[in-house]
């Protein structure tokens, strides 16, 4: 006998912004986050050339990371579309030097329409209100100029003195203090 369901995590946290909802990854995300990193759309998330094997890895990263850590990226959608359109979230695997403040945007549509810095604000403002984080940071690598324009423009300014990640480094951009954020 075989059961045909698709488990989903429960008791996690969904925002809303004006236009989004923001809520915990699930599999009828598969699609669109695997058609994303096929692209040249995740080749910042990637590490070298396009791999089934680690995208699925990656993919379940996202979920288990909730279940492990008890929060974790949200998926981003327009109220009304149960579409996911990209991600964004407090993150902190165990060997990042710092909680990060992560985000990307998986569908070309959703690109320069505010989406990513709507979530951004809301997912830092829930890791500052919620998680009681005092400080984070986005590990950006150099060349994603859309990810590094994003950072600036939720305050976030290069830190020389942070521990990078990767080889190359990527950048690290300090975001402000839970008290000079201005949501």
């Amino acid at each position: 006998m075989t059961a045909a369901f698709a488990p989903a995590l429960t008791g996690t946290p969904v925002l809303e912004t004006e236009r989004l909802v923001l809520r915990a990854p699930g599999a009828a995300d598969w699609p669109t986050f695997r058609a994303m990193m096929e692209s040249d759309r995740g080749q910042f998330l990637r590490t070298g050339a396009y791999d089934l094997s680690n995208t699925w890895r990656n993919f379940n990263h996202l979920i288990g990371h909730w279940v492990t850590r008890g929060f974790g990226m949200f998926v981003f959608q327009e109220k009304g579309c149960d579409q996911g359109l990209g991600m964004s979230g407090p993150w902190f695997p165990e060997t990042w030097p710092e909680q990060e403040i992560g985000w990307s945007v998986w569908l070309p549509e959703a690109e320069g329409r505010g989406f990513a810095y709507e979530a951004a604000r809301a997912a830092r403002r829930f890791a500052y209100d919620v998680l009681g984080w005092k400080t984070a940071v986005s590990y950006i690598a150099q060349g994603n100029d859309r990810s590094a324009r994003l950072a600036t423009r939720l305050g976030a300014v290069i830190d020389p003195a942070a521990i990078s990640l990767g080889d190359p480094p990527v950048r690290v951009f300090r975001h402000p203090s839970p008290e000079a954020c201005d949501e």
